[in-house]
């Protein structure tokens, strides 16, 4: 009996082991798949940085060397004095433009989302099932008529032009109404036996407890806006006017294309949605999940 006990010891510690071994190797394959796929994902930003630190020479020349043999530092400085391109202007007008934007959007969606989701009337679903109607309809239907609209206000070439337009989302008001669906209604109930009408509750307690969502729909917003491209350049006809992505285009049209100062302009203009991404990127998953938009 004991010899039979210790040979079936002996086969669950190597059965043990196998399983240990598999693991690990299993954990080996997809830290090494997740490094190859980084280095993928890096691949764009390292060849921007690259070129936008080098000459004219070493970006065209047949022999490709890693680095640069001397960063090109002045690349930067030339990009903002060039007069031909109004870069410091750009950024500051496309930091304007995505900041409004997604505050507007923010503020109008919730509130569309919270009384879709919290304020029982008749025709609620009605009106729902209308704004998801919208995602269907597609962007070039609507944009001769929204540039007729707007030139006949007198704000082409202006930042009202270029942001009022976009203040509201109809899938970020889909977004906060899902998440508000779910939302303790108790946290609600205590505010009114506080005395609390509902836009006091909406901004004293709704607000403070839906964060996540918040900074996801917001990070989503600001980089959908940053990286707006065709109503900028309709409604941005003066150089006083242009955004950044508008900006970059102007070296793919010119005649004689300074290549790095296209590169370092990519860099400059990148830059800023990586700042966001980074801070935010852990709010992204969570405030999607917590908006129930898979369910």
């Amino acid at each position: 009996m004991r010899g039979d006990v210790r040979l079936r010891d002996r086969a669950r510690g190597r059965g043990r082991v196998r399983d240990d071994g598999l693991v690990r190797a299993g954990r080996a394959l997809r830290v090494a798949l997740l490094v190859a796929l980084a280095l993928l994902f890096l691949i764009p930003f390292y060849l921007l940085v690259r070129n936008g630190l080098a000459t004219e020479q070493e970006i065209t020349s047949p022999d490709w060397t890693f680095f640069p043999a001397e960063l090109q530092w002045s690349n930067v400085t030339e990009l903002f004095d060039d007069p031909a391109v109004p870069m410091a202007r750009s950024l500051l007008n496309s930091a304007l433009i995505a900041v409004a934007t997604t505050l507007g959007t923010l503020v109008l969606a919730s509130l569309a989302g919270y009384g879709l989701a919290r304020i029982p009337y008749r025709y609620a679903d009605h009106v729902f099932y209308a704004v998801l109607g919208t995602l269907m309809v597609p962007a070039a239907v609507t944009f001769v008529p929204s540039f007729v609209l707007v030139s006949s206000l007198g704000w082409v070439s202006t930042l009202r032009g270029l942001i009022v337009p976009t203040l509201f989302s109809a899938f970020a008001a889909f977004v906060f109404r899902q998440y508000f669906l779910g939302f303790p209604a108790e946290l609600e109930d205590a505010a009114k036996v506080d005395g609390l009408d509902p836009w006091r509750t909406y901004w004293r307690i709704v607000v403070p407890n839906s964060l996540p969502v918040f900074a996801a729909v917001g990070t989503i917003v600001f980089i959908g806006a940053w990286n707006s491209f065709l109503w900028p350049l309709v409604i941005g006809q003066d150089k006083e006017a242009w955004t950044v992505q508008v900006t970059l285009s102007t070296f793919t049209t010119a005649q004689v294309v300074n290549l790095h100062e296209l590169f370092i302009a990519a860099v400059v203009s990148v830059l800023p949605l990586l700042v966001v991404f980074l801070v935010f990127q852990r709010w992204i998953v969570a405030g999607v999940e917590r908006s129930g938009v898979n369910e």
